[in-house]
Order: structure tokens, then C-alpha cells, then sequence
């Protein structure tokens, strides 16, 4: 079975932002005649407040989530003293402009019947508010206030204080009647007609670029550094795992990869990607097809090109760093602390195994794939000019026009001293600032995990890395802050993981040398 999340789903919010309400009524099909029996869904303690679905738009969280006789029944807080889009759905949902919930679920098990399905086995990835709910009886069910943070308008008449939204039952209009026309309120309408459009007005303004309008002063950023010092969770996003990490904020994710890649360089030569899933199929060819010239009405032949399958598979990297309460507590730049530390560690365990990995556990290096050619050197402890030019011309020009060189520093050392027959160096240094050095005109990257020269060793590779070998991202990083463990120490260890997956998808591309025995 495909799994893919699906989106189904009574509702209710108050001032401060505490929202209750049915996600799912057991028993009765939605409107496309899918029915979840009650015992079905599983869930983790908490799960992200969306709106309509969005992932892009997270405003609350939702805290209890249990089955009772009336379905699903869900509370939470949406975030509005920290999320402007959140107290935008608060006044959408007290105007009824908004008044459904919706489920976001993977199916496990369900029966297919003449009107749609029994779902008996699902997971639950997340739960929206929505204007119109799959399920008719997913509602939000009620609204309370705190008088502290109502608006002055709102002060004036407590009649709304406390106010319930109410989803009146109209009787059956009868069958010599005019059926009624619903009532559109005018004023609600119009409220949230301004309120869109000033919305509009502020996107449409023109935005500063640069330093002037720093991405670190988003309010996730604000939340995650907050969480890093003190452990609280609020307003931030919990993976789906049993440890419940918090996952990073878009542009901590986005920092951490890049400074990643100042310890694990092979990132910066290969093709990286991100996905979704746990495993990557990728179509691959085989064979080719036969073409041949003919003459105007000579028979064609025909080709059965054959194609297979590659699977890269992910895999999961964690470790722990330790940090003094003191300096998680006083300093300004500790998200770069954490950062930095879980960079250099996560950088140089993913360039092990990018180079060499092995074994089931990480992600397959390119240096261990049999199907890459070689190169054979005449010494087991020497390397000649010739046999760097007979290594780069190995590969078809398409790749080695984008290929590049890959070895330690004690290979690059010897490189640095071969010459050609007419006395120039192969490795020429960098003429400007950002660019690599070469050798034969092709860019080298230093990576500190290749093999030494040595008998039967192979030292040196050269390919093109963005079309041959892939790595696939799927969890940028997750932290779980722990003041707890070491409180004794006076330190504050924060768990961390990541899941990463990574193979040679073209080994033509590539050409290792080969030393001698």
C-alpha cells in the first residue's frame, strides 16, 4: 500500500488562544463515504496546529488528544502572542467565518465498501483548522476568554465573554415551502474582508534584502533559541519519534547544512537532494536501444532496452553535546554554539562514510562500489604524471569535463611535485579568492577520509560527484534538550539526530587509481 497523508476532519477558541473540539466523529462516514472506527488512529502526545493543511502556516499546538463517545476530541493553544496568522484564525473562528477541523493521517489498514472505505488502522500526522471539514461533524465546540487579554471592545460587552459558537440545527423546511436562503452576516463578513485586505497590502509592500532584514528574528528562531536555554517546548514542532525532539526551524536547518559543509566537503561536489521517504527508488538503465541506418523503405528493427532499479535507503546519525547551564543560560549566540558543535560532529562522521561507508548502518560510501573502474599505477608507493592523465582520460568526456579530484592532504602533498614533460607542475594553486585549486585543470577537493598511498591502496578518485554520486536529506535536525542528566556537572546535554541517505548512482562517472601490490 502507498502510504500518503490524507486530510479528513467540532472547534472552539478562546482570547488567549485555547481551543477544543471534535478532529473525528467515530462511526459516521465523512463526505466521501469514509468511515474511522474508534481505536483506529494512534498519535503522539502532541502534534502541530496547521491551517487548512499548510505546513507553511503553524499556529498552535494541539496538547490532548483522546477518543471519547462523541470521536476524537483534541485541545490546544493556538500561538497568538507569537503568531500574527494565529490570531488572524482566532478572529476567523469567533466571526464563524471558520469553524471545522480536519485530519492529516496515513492509512495502515482499511476495507474498501460501495460507498468508500472503513479505515481500521491509521497514523495521525497532524491536525488543521479549516472552513470546510471533510467530516460534517468535525467542529470546533467552544471559546473561552481570559479577561486579561481582551480588547477593550470586546470588555464592553460581556455577553461574549465566555462566548460559545453555537452550530444551531435548523428545522426541516417543509415540502410546500420556500426553502431559506442562509444569512450572510455583513459585518463579520466585511471584518474579515479589511483584514485580508491589509494582509494583502503588507505582502505586496516592497522588502529590504541583506543585513538589514536578518531571518534570525523570525519568531520559530526566537522559540527554538529559547528551548535551547531553558528546555521549554512552546510553540515549537515535535518530530514523530518516541524521544519527541524538537524539530529546527527552516532557517537553523538551513545554517546547520551549510556549515556542515565545511566538515564533510563531499557535500559541496555531490548532487544532495531531500525527500520525504525512507527509501529512494531510482529507474535504471541497463541496456540501450539499437538503432541503425536504413534506406527509405528498408525494414526497421526494434529495441528492447532494459531497465532495473536502484534503492538508496536512509539512515540515521545521532550523538549528544554537552554545554555548562551558565552558558546556555547567559549566552546571546548559543543556537551557534549548538550549531557549530553538531556541525563539526555530524560533518565528519557523514564524510566517513560518503568516502567508505560499509556497513548497514550508514550510508553507502563511493569508494567501496565495485562497479566503479580503476586505474592501475606501475608502483605501490609512487605515483607518475602519466598516470593521473591516463586516470582522467579513462572517463567519457562528459563527465570528466565536470570532474573533479578527490584525496587527502598527504596525496595532494606528493601530487604537488609532479611535472609533465615539459617541466609544469599538474597542480596549479588558486588564482582568485572562492576558487579551488586544480590539477590538470580540474578543481581538488581535500578530503581527509581517502585512503593513504600505500601497496594495492587507492589513493586518488575523479569523477563528476553531481551526477554520480546522490545524498538525500530527510530529518535536517532534530534537538532534544536535556537540563537533566548532567544537572550534577552543572552542564546541560542536548540529544541530537539526523537522517541522511547517500550512494553512487552513475559509477561510470567516477574512475579510482589503483596502486600497485
Amino acid at each position: 500500500m502507498t502510504e500518503r497523508v490524507e486530510i479528513k476532519a467540532a472547534l472552539a477558541v478562546t482570547d488567549e488562544g485555547e481551543i477544543t473540539g471534535v478532529a473525528w466523529p467515530f462511526g459516521s462516514p465523512d463526505r466521501v463515504g469514509d468511515v474511522i472506527e474508534k481505536g483506529a488512529l494512534t498519535a503522539p502526545g502532541s502534534l502541530p496546529m496547521l491551517f487548512a493543511h499548510d505546513q507553511g502556516q503553524v499556529i498552535g499546538v494541539w496538547e490532548q488528544i483522546e477518543e471519547t463517545d462523541q470521536g476524537l476530541t483534541v485541545k490546544g493553544r493556538l500561538l497568538v502572542e507569537d503568531v500574527e496568522r494565529a490570531r488572524e484564525v482566532r478572529a476567523m473562528i469567533r466571526t464563524k467565518a471558520v469553524s471545522g477541523l480536519s485530519i492529516g493521517f496515513v492509512t495502515k489498514k482499511a476495507q474498501r465498501n460501495a460507498k468508500g472505505r472503513t479505515i481500521t488502522a491509521a497514523e495521525l500526522h497532524e491536525i488543521s483548522v479549516v472552513a470546510v471539514p471533510a467530516h460534517p461533524g468535525a467542529q470546533i465546540t467552544s471559546i473561552k476568554s481570559d479577561a486579561t487579554t481582551i480588547p477593550t471592545a470586546l470588555k464592553e460587552n460581556p455577553a461574549v465573554e465566555n462566548e460559545e459558537i453555537e452550530h444551531e440545527q435548523k428545522a426541516a423546511t417543509p415540502a410546500n415551502d420556500t426553502p431559506q436562503v442562509p444569512q450572510i452576516d455583513a459585518k463579520a463578513f466585511n471584518e474579515i474582508k479589511d483584514r485580508l485586505d491589509r494582509l494583502e497590502a503588507k505582502g505586496n509592500r516592497p522588502q529590504i534584502t541583506g543585513p538589514a532584514n536578518p531571518v534570525m528574528g523570525a519568531e520559530e528562531v526566537k522559540a527554538f533559541t529559547h528551548y535551547l536555554s531553558t528546555g521549554e517546548k512552546k510553540s515549537l514542532t515535535t518530530a514523530s519519534d518516541t524521544a519527541n525532539h524538537i524539530l529546527a526551524p527552516e532557517d537553523v536547518s538551513g545554517e546547520f547544512i551549510r556549515n556542515l559543509v565545511e566538515y564533510s566537503p563531499i557535500r559541496g561536489i555531490a548532487d544532495v537532494r531531500t525527500t520525504g521517504a525512507a527509501n529512494i527508488i531510482l529507474p535504471k538503465r541497463t541496456g540501450i536501444t539499437n538503432a541503425a541506418w536504413v534506406g527509405e523503405t528498408d525494414a526497421r528493427t526494434g529495441s528492447e532496452p532494459s531497465f532495473g532499479q536502484a534503492e538508496i535507503a536512509v539512515k540515521e546519525i545521532a550523538t549528544f553535546v554537552d554545554m555548562s547551564l551558565q552558558l546556555a543560560e547567559d549566552s546571546a549566540n548559543v543556537l551557534s554554539e549548538v550549531n557549530l558543535a553538531l556541525a563539526e560532529d555530524f560533518g565528519q562522521k557523514e564524510n566517513v562514510s560518503f568516502v567508505s561507508g560499509n556497513t548497514a548502518l550508514e550510508p553507502a560510501g563511493f569508494m567501496v562500489d565495485a562497479n566503479i573502474g580503476a586505474t592501475d599505477a606501475a608502483s605501490g608507493a609512487e605515483i607518475a604524471p602519466d598516470e593521473l592523465i591516463a586516470l582522467m582520460y579513462g572517463l567519457p568526456a562528459t563527465y570528466r569535463n565536470a570532474g573533479a579530484w578527490v584525496m587527502n592532504g598527504q596525496t595532494l602533498a606528493a601530487i604537488r611535485t609532479l611535472k609533465d614533460g615539459h617541466g609544469n607542475y599538474l597542480w596549479q594553486p588558486s588564482y582568485q579568492a572562492g576558487q579551488p585549486e586544480t590539477i590538470l585543470g580540474r578543481p581538488v577537493v581535500e578530503a581527509v577520509d581517502m585512503p593513504d598511498i600505500g601497496a594495492e591502496a587507492e589513493p586518488i578518485i575523479f569523477g563528476d560527484f553531481k551526477r554520480g554520486y546522490r545524498i538525500y536529506d530527510r530529518l535536517s535536525l532534530a534537538v532534544l534538550a536535556d537540563p537533566y542528566t548532567q544537572r550534577a556537572n552543572g552542564l546541560m546535554r542536548y540529544h541530537a539526530r539526523r537522517r541522511v541517505g547517500a550512494g553512487v548512482v552513475r559509477p561510470d562517472a567516477f574512475r579510482k587509481l589503483k596502486m600497485a601490490a
